[in-house]
């Protein structure tokens, strides 16, 4: 009987080695539920993130934030007001096209799903009925005008370009986002760990593209492309 695919386990979730520590981050990171100014209080470095965080005083209530590119502390920041600067959130059919945001809301009031991680923006390309955006990885994608996000570019950008130095700095680092820091082939596996595993010398063995419908256990290496459907211009009788 074979074992659970490296994939399979972690997405169960129910496994420490494959769950973030709580002690590395320090709070949730979304759009606050309310309106008005704030001050940062002090800039910091969450281990669990790869962007640092901002801790902005809302009157009585202390919240963070992803901290975008320029922030300082002792700054003023706004929540639904329609000041277009620098940490400011604000529904995106109140910002002009051609601004760049992050931390955008999926649905409204949810807080902040898209463009989150360091160093990456989204662009208001146009604003009608639905508020469409680009992101990062230069998709265009629709949004509710009342979905709220942040102005800037986040903080920590060329994260990537600095050396771990040593594999243990590596592992921490992985391991604070749930992820394994080395991936070990499948044909380098035993044949009871992975459908690619066994035989005299590595080889996948069988064809290596796998059907859009196979199970979870059996559904690794290249998926086959789904066939596209022609729709056939056929004159009307």
């Amino acid at each position: 009987m074979g074992k659970n695919l490296p994939q399979q386990r972690r997405g169960r979730g129910t496994s420490p080695t494959y769950r973030s520590p709580s002690h590395r981050h320090p709070g949730l990171t979304t759009h606050p539920k309310l309106t008005g100014e704030g001050v940062v209080l002090s800039l910091e470095h969450a281990p669990g993130r790869t962007a640092p965080i901002a801790r902005v005083q809302y009157g009585r209530i202390e919240v963070l934030m992803i901290a975008p590119d320029g922030l300082r502390v002792g700054q003023v920041v706004t929540v639904g007001g329609y000041n277009i600067d620098r940490g400011n959130t604000l529904p995106l059919g109140s910002i002009p096209e051609g601004t760049l945001v992050y931390n955008v809301e999926s649905k409204p009031g949810d807080g902040g799903q898209f463009v989150r991680a360091a160093g990456t923006t989204a662009v208001v390309v146009s604003q009608a009925d639905r508020t469409v955006l680009q992101l990062p990885s230069g998709q265009f994608r629709t949004f509710d005008p009342k979905c709220r996000a942040t102005i800037g570019v986040i903080a920590g950008a060329g994260r990537g370009e600095r050396p771990f130095g040593k594999a243990g700095k590596q592992v921490l680092a992985y391991r604070s986002i749930a992820k394994s820091a080395v991936w070990v082939r499948g044909v380098a596996m035993n044949p009871v760990d992975h459908p690619h595993g066994g035989g005299a010398h590595q080889h996948v063995g069988r064809p290596s593209t796998v059907s859009w419908h196979a199970p979870p256990g059996r559904k690794v290496g290249r998926l086959s492309p789904i066939p596209k459907r022609v729709r056939e211009n056929r004159p009307r009788r």
